[in-house]
Parts: C-alpha cells; sequence; structure tokens
C-alpha cells in the first residue's frame, strides 16, 4: 500500500495487518495522525514509528511494538513528535539528551548512596580490607600481629598462668586497636587517636606503640585510597605530637650477657630436661639469630656437606651463615622426627583428644598444663615458645630479665672482645648494611665468615668451660619413626 492511498487504523486493522510474502517489511499509514505508521516484518512483528521532514531530510523514530502500545498511546506519541519537528528539534537528540540526563541523575544517586555508606563505615571494617589487601606482600607472622591488635579478648588464657582462686583460667585482654572497631573511619580525628593513646599508654606503653606505628601506616594506607581518603580529617590523624609524647619514648633495652656469666647461664640451660629447648637456646646464643628465625629452621636449611645453616629472615628473605663445629653437634644430637628440626614431640604424640583429656585432669587439679605441653603452636609441629624455660633457667642461673632477644644482643656484644670485624656480625645475624662499603662493595663468602663465627665461637665455649665437640660431626642425620 502506498503512502498516498492511507486508512484510519483501527485495532482490528491492526490486529489483521501482515506483511506480504516475498516482501522484508510492509507499512500501514494512519489518516487520523499522518506522521504515523504501522510497520510489519515476516517474522510477525509489528511496530509503531514516526515519520517526519527535517531541515529537508526525512526522519524515522520507533515508537514501540503494537504489544507494548495502543494505538491511542502509539497517535499521542507521534503527535509530541511533531511538534519536536515543526520546532526545529531532532526528536533522536532529545531522546539521546533525555537518557544522557537519566544516567547522570543514576550515577548522582549511586554516588551518593556510596557515600553514605562510607560515611558510617567503621574502623574495623576497613582494617580487615586493609590486611586481605596487603596479606600476600607480608609475611605470616606479621599479619597475625595486626590481626591481634584488634582481638576482642575475653578467651580464656591457654598456658603459663595460674588458675584463678574459683579454678578458671585467666582472660585474656582487649588488643590495643579494639576499641576503634566501632569508630566511623570519618570520625578517627586526631584528638580521638590522642585520647585512645594516652589510655592505652596507662597499661601497656609498649604494645600500644608498636600499634600506634601500624595505626599509622594503615592510614597512610587509606590516604592513597580512592574511597577513603576523603573520609580523614586530616593527612594522617594518628601522626601528631601530643600521641607521641603520650605514649612516651620506647626504653633501650639492655639484657645481655656478660663474658663471665657465661658459665653459669651454659650450665643452667644445659640441665633443661628437653633437649630440643636447650638445644635450641644454645644455637640462638651462638648464631646471634633472631627467635622465630631458628624455631622454624628445617632440617633441609641443614647443609653438612658445606656446613652452612639457611636462615629465613626478614631483610634480604634468607641468609646463610656458617654451620659452626659445636651447633652442628647440637644438631646432630635432636632426634630427626619431622621436616622440623626443633620438633614438638606434643604435636606428634597427642591428638586433639588427648590434649582436652590432659586439660582437664590438670584443672580438677587445679593446675595448668605445663608450658609446651598443650600449645596452640604444637600443631605446626615446631617448638613454639621457649621462653618460659629459658626465665627458668636464667632465675636458677642469677640472671633474671635476660630474653630471648637478649641472647642476640648478648652474641653481638660479646664480639666485641674479639674486635670482630662489624660488617661479619651484621652479616651473620641479618642486619642491614649501615655503609656504603658494605653495601656495595663487601661481598663475604661463607667460608670467609666461618673463620670469624668459628672462632667466636670457641671463645664463648672456652669461657661458658664447655669443651669444644673432640670429633667432627658425622654428616648423616638419623631419622627417628
Amino acid at each position: 500500500m502506498s503512502k498516498d492511498s492511507r486508512v484510519r487504523l483501527t485495532a482490528g486493522r491492526v490486529a489483521a495487518f501482515t506483511c506480504p510474502a516475498g516482501k522484508s517489511q510492509s507499512f500501514l499509514w494512519d489518516t487520523d495522525s499522518p506522521s504515523l505508521m504501522l510497520r510489519a516484518t515476516p517474522t510477525g512483528r509489528k511496530t509503531y514509528a514516526f515519520e517526519g521532514r527535517l531541515n529537508g531530510a526525512t526522519i524515522r523514530v520507533a515508537i514501540g511494538t503494537v504489544t507494548d502500545w495502543t494505538l491511542e498511546a502509539a497517535r499521542r506519541r507521534a503527535g509530541e513528535l511533531k511538534q519536536m519537528v515543526d520546532t526545529g528539534l531532532d526528536p533522536r537528540e532529545v531522546e539521546k539528551d533525555r537518557q544522557a540526563a537519566s544516567e547522570a541523575r543514576k550515577r548522582e544517586q549511586a554516588a551518593q548512596v556510596e557515600a553514605d555508606r562510607l560515611a558510617g563505615v567503621a574502623f574495623g571494617v576497613v582494617w580487615t580490607e586493609y590486611l586481605e589487601e596487603r596479606r600476600e606482600h607480608w609475611g605470616a607472622v606479621h599479619y597475625a600481629d595486626h590481626v591481634k591488635m584488634v582481638k576482642a579478648g575475653g578467651e580464656p588464657v591457654k598456658r603459663g598462668v595460674k588458675l584463678t582462686p574459683g579454678g578458671e583460667r585467666p582472660k585474656t585482654i582487649p588488643g590495643p586497636l579494639f576499641p576503634l572497631l566501632d569508630v566511623p573511619l570519618r570520625e578517627l580525628t586526631p584528638a580521638r587517636v590522642e585520647a585512645w593513646a594516652v589510655e592505652q599508654a596507662k597499661t601497656r606503653p609498649t604494645y600500644a606503640r608498636l600499634c600506634w606505628r601500624c595505626l599509622k601506616v594503615f592510614l597512610n594506607w587509606c590516604a592513597e585510597h580512592p574511597d577513603y581518603a576523603r573520609l580523614l580529617s586530616t593527612a594522617n590523624p594518628a601522626k601528631t605530637k601530643k600521641a607521641r609524647e603520650a605514649l612516651g619514648k620506647p626504653a633501650v633495652k639492655d639484657d645481655a650477657l656478660q663474658r663471665e656469666q657465661l658459665a653459669v647461664w651454659f650450665a643452667a640451660v644445659r640441665a633443661i630436661e628437653n633437649p630440643v629447648i636447650a638445644a635450641y637456646l644454645q644455637t640462638l646464643l651462638l648464631t646471634g639469630a633472631r627467635p622465630g628465625e631458628v624455631l622454624t629452621l628445617q632440617w633441609e636449611d641443614v647443609n653438612t656437606q658445606w656446613k652452612g645453616l639457611t636462615i629465613r629472615d626478614k631483610v634480604e628473605g634468607e641468609r646463610v651463615i656458617p654451620l659452626t663445629p659445636y651447633v652442628a653437634s647440637l644438631l646432630e644430637s635432636l632426634p630427626r622426627r619431622n621436616e622440623w628440626v626443633f620438633s614438638s614431640t606434643r604435636a606428634l604424640s597427642l591428638d586433639p583428644e588427648s590434649i582436652k583429656r590432659r586439660q582437664a585432669k590438670h584443672a580438677r587439679r587445679g593446675s595448668v598444663a605445663p608450658v609446651g605441653e598443650v600449645t596452640q603452636g604444637s600443631a605446626s609441629g615446631h617448638l613454639v615458645d621457649a621462653s618460659a624455660s629459658h626465665r627458668c633457667a636464667c632465675a636458677t642461673a642469677g640472671l633474671a630479665g635476660l630474653t630471648l632477644h637478649g641472647l642476640r644482643r648478648s652474641f653481638a656484644s660479646l664480639t666485641e672482645w674479639l674486635d670482630i670485624p662489624a660488617g661479619v656480625v651484621a652479616q651473620i645475624q641479618g642486619h642491614k648494611p649501615s655503609a656504603t662499603a658494605e653495601k656495595h662493595y663487601k661481598r663475604r663468602p661463607l667460608d670467609l665468615l666461618r673463620v670469624h663465627h668459628e672462632r667466636i665461637e670457641a671463645w664463648v665455649l672456652e669461657h661458658a668451660g664447655v669443651p669444644l665437640p673432640t670429633v667432627a660431626p658425622s654428616q648423616g642425620l638419623r631419622v627417628v619413626a
């Protein structure tokens, strides 16, 4: 049907209209609304459309399908579009502008919803996100330390404590950052942090200082975050003079063995019934390593052929130090139960039910399980904490106050008697080079370190009254079933 032979569209004609066979489409024009047409395709789809002329050109705008639009609604829409064209407006551009405005309103609404959400987001929520985002860049211990800082506390202390008069274990206290968990991030102002610092400094200034430093790093991360940066009241609310003064300066630790104390310390430590703990403590002193580095030493890290120990440290990732004769004899005397050098017997002999029975037995007696017998860390298969045994040995030797890290400090201090080069001691202990020559030029091989390290060990054992091994330890390590 030609455009000149129009018909008045009715519901019946719309329903009966089809596309003739052999055609790709067919049109039916309305006489009541000359700019309205009905289009049909071979598939049976029928749609209303507007057609008019704008600036000498024909334009066509789809209105909708006959199932979505009634005939009267389609006529009204065609009239609206004709009015636009008559006033010089292009309906297509008007529709684009309308859609753009609609999308802009949606974005603004979404932004407002997000702003409202962020306005109330708590410190604890962002802290959790921060830990997950940084986890792959941290070691397991560093991550666990951050988790501990925000713990709620209230859990029974597992070891190394006396029962209360009521026969219960004392409860753990909340982490220093726990009081801040529910504080909205935008309300974490310098004044809020300073008040927190004053309160925490009353009971645990040392731990609070560590948490404060971690809090500053966290807020630096927030300052670089696209969402959280605008919530901060200042560049870093925790970085204030008052907070630093409230927490005070850390006291200089000076616990270290003197030359004349070596004999009583070795005597007390070698008398410890647990040979793994005794060997661990002596290895700490004679290697100058960090306590955690020695705890996680594995048999694959012990190279008896080239007499080296691979230490996994927090500075370089790992370092190789000499395996000195006495330390080699200590390690060879240990049973090789699993992959860990300082293995935990309880991890091998006690299942969870056995642990519960032992705990219940000690509870009935009004005591606690001995340190090292029932520990959370024993499930790892290696020794987790020898502090209690070391404190007992030091008390026996009259050396109260000497810590495990004090043994690392002792190693560095005792080398002064031998005029050992500072760079050698730093390389053995895993300290960062402190001079340009050490950092960029000096590379000491293992054999050169061994010359100095064996000399240190011999001098320490001489003043401790401990004989050096007379026979070099064998290269084989026995396996204990």
